[in-house]
């Protein structure tokens, strides 16, 4: 059997109660936290769930999977978020995200609305129901960190128990001295007068407590009521300390749930913050998906506006059962031709506002002088102001020089122009003045004296679709010009405005910065380019070969070359047999469409170049690809001209009478020098 002294049982005793303190406290609250946080993940991932599927719910209406991929890359701002998932009311994947790193595949199918822990991770499905239809279901996998959490308290609270235990044990070692130095004195001094049995001896009076009294009982009866008083004062003494520690441990306690209830707080404000940025976002979003879908609403009744009349007319025109005199068949071909220039102009400016909005639009930059331009604009706006009556003013020859892009700009006022003979009245007047309001401005303004815009109306002048009231009018427009116009102006540095008066008329106002003109240099090669044009002398016939693999558009360019009395038409359908007729016929012009079978346009344009029998030969592309970057790739590949459809049939001749020309010309040149 084991014996302990008296001085170890205290130290075992001591320890062992403090110990039991500082579990009892540390647990109590550590459990208290986890448990808040918890019940703060599962809110805050429900929460998101819940906004996910309210801003993604017009997403799978309209089966729009880059929205949905939008919605989902919000979760880049939580972390903790690792992958997020849309699947459609069939169950299928319809949009993800992915946190950067991760690798885990998706479920190949989404379960009913479930909020569950599987090992480090929380899954949560939450079905997405609008008016009571099923939409999709919403997937988000957090990180679930509870367990590293309690694992990161438990370090903790290990090392601020193991502190808690030395300073303990350090305290005990040394106050217990004080306790146990009497009764080792008395047991050694009464050890020592046995084994001598000199009862002379005295043990020291080392203190004034119990062991004080028995020292003085076992020296002397006297002082008793002495001893006794200052063993209770040195017991006094001792409780007053022990409670001192109670309450500085308490303290300490006490500081700690402060600090956590700090960390609580600063946790719940962080939430509602996020709370707050994710309401404004899902505001944002529900108000681009309103305007998106007024968009398409408006644009699919302008498509089917044109489209009807064509279908229509076209459908009379092809019935035998709907008889037709000559006349009302050229008035029906009309209608037709001009819906489908309508049509054709809308989708212009439609693919204009897709490229300016996206910011996919190129801008050459350059000086260009006004005069020159206002001369253009005005030969091109006069017949129709003829037409109208109405009378055109333009500025005498304005000296400056603006820098911008010399197409967009013409585009810019020829649409102001346009709409200022459009929506005038008869026997009005279309005014276009030039002033420099700066030193480095100049403002180019269109007057018209129509019948004004309200101020209501001038609020709502940018805004696609909208006509002003004018839909149901005569005159054909989109509501989608002005919107280009600005964001142009906008691109080119400049300013758009607008002022009315009802009654009275409207002037448009854009303003540019002015530069300095920069010198032309007019080359040989723009002389050879130009002088074919001007050629007026009756020319040989010439072949014209085809490669073009519709019937319809084949058939259209048959009727076209049938009153060209001056070419012979041949027709390839496919590159192959287009490459082969060329280097057979050794034709005089090429037509060639670029999205051939089997050999596009651009490599049989290739191996024409490549054969010294037909590198001679000019090729002309003539295709739908009708974006500006086609236009350039084409010119920059070795065509001579490049013709986008539908056919106009004017500019369909001139390009070919101007590369003919040029063909005779180039070939009396090489004539000349090898005589």
């Amino acid at each position: 059997m084991i014996v302990r002294s008296i001085r170890e049982k205290l130290v075992t005793v001591v320890m062992l109660t403090t110990l039991a303190a500082l579990l009892v406290s540390i647990g109590t609250v550590i459990a208290y936290d986890l448990r808040n946080y918890h019940k703060a993940l599962l809110g805050d991932m429900a929460t998101q769930a819940e906004l996910l599927g309210h801003m993604t719910s017009a997403a799978l209406t309209f089966d729009d999977a880059r929205l949905a991929t939008e919605n989902l890359a919000l979760l880049r701002i939580r972390p903790s978020v690792r992958a997020g998932a849309i699947y459609d009311a069939k169950g299928a994947l319809f949009a993800s995200y992915r946190a950067p790193g991760e690798q885990q595949a998706f479920p190949v199918s989404p379960q009913t609305d479930d909020l569950r822990v599987s090992g480090d991770d929380l899954l949560l499905y939450r079905r997405v129901v609008e008016n009571g239809e099923l939409l999709g279901t919403v997937y988000l996998r957090a990180e679930y960190t509870l367990v590293a959490r309690a694992v990161d308290y438990l370090s903790i609270a290990a090392g601020v128990i193991a502190l808690a235990m030395l300073i303990a044990w350090l305290m005990t070692r040394r106050l217990g001295r004080i306790v146990t130095a009497p009764i080792v004195a008395l047991t050694e001094t009464a050890r020592e007068v046995v084994s001598t049995r000199d009862y002379s001896r005295r043990a020291p009076r080392i203190s004034d407590d119990e062991a004080g009294e028995l020292v003085d009982s076992f020296n002397a009866m006297l002082g008793e009521i002495e001893q006794r008083t200052g063993a209770l004062e040195t017991s006094h003494h001792a409780i007053a300390r022990e409670a001192e520690e109670r309450a500085r441990a308490q303290q300490e306690i006490m500081d700690l749930n402060e600090r956590l209830e700090v960390r609580v707080h600063e946790r719940t404000m962080q939430l509602e913050l996020t709370n707050a940025e994710l309401e404004v976002a899902m505001s944002a979003a529900k108000n681009a998906n309103q305007a998106k879908s007024a968009f398409l609403s408006s644009m699919s009744h302008e498509l089917r506006t044109p489209l009807n009349a064509i279908l229509g007319f076209a459908q009379i025109l092809t019935s035998e059962s709907l008889p037709s005199t000559l006349p009302q068949k050229k008035e029906f071909a009309g209608h037709i031709l001009k819906s489908g220039r309508h049509l054709l102009t809308l989708i212009n400016e439609i693919l204009d506002l897709a490229k300016v909005e996206s910011g996919t639009v190129t801008l050459s930059m350059e000086p260009v002088a006004l005069a020159d331009m206002l001369v253009e604009c005005r030969n091109m706006t006069e017949p129709l102001a003829q037409q109208r009556k109405i009378r055109m003013l333009f500025p005498d020859a304005p000296p400056a020089v603006v820098q911008a892009d010399r197409t967009r700009l013409k585009q810019v006022l020829l649409n102001l122009l346009s709409n200022a003979i459009k929506y005038n009245r008869e026997m009005g007047a279309v005014v276009c003045d030039c002033s420099v309001v700066t030193a480095n401005r100049v403002r180019l303004s269109v007057q018209d004296t129509g019948m004004g815009l309200r101020p209501e109306q001038i609020d709502s002048l940018f805004q696609p679709f909208n006509r002003l009231g004018q839909e149901n009018g005569s005159e054909e427009g989109t509501g989608i010009g002005l919107v280009v116009t600005r964001r142009l102006v906008e691109l080119m540095g400049g300013e758009i405005g607008v002022s009315s008066s009802v009654g009275v008329g409207t002037v448009f106002w854009i303003e540019l910065g002015l530069t300095q003109p920069v010198p032309s240099v007019v080359g040989e090669a723009t002389v050879l380019a130009l002088e074919p044009k001007a050629a007026s002398a009756p020319r040989a016939d010439h072949t014209l070969l085809y490669v073009e693999d519709n019937p319809a558009n084949l058939k259209l360019v048959q009727e076209i070359v049938r009153y060209r009395p001056d070419l012979h038409l041949l027709t390839a359908p496919d590159g192959h047999l287009g490459i082969e007729m060329a280097k057979a016929h050794l034709p005089d012009v090429i037509l060639m469409d670029l999205n051939l079978p089997c050999v596009s346009g651009a490599d049989a344009l290739k191996e024409l170049r490549s054969d010294p029998r037909t590198a001679h030969i000019p090729v002309i592309a003539l295709t739908a690809s009708a974006m500006p970057r086609d236009v350039e790739r084409g010119l920059a590949s070795g065509f001579s001209r490049y013709l986008t459809k539908p056919i106009n049939i004017d500019e369909f001749n001139e390009a070919i009478d101007t590369t003919l020309a040029f063909a005779d010309t180039r070939q009396l040149a090489q004539k000349a020098r090898n005589p």
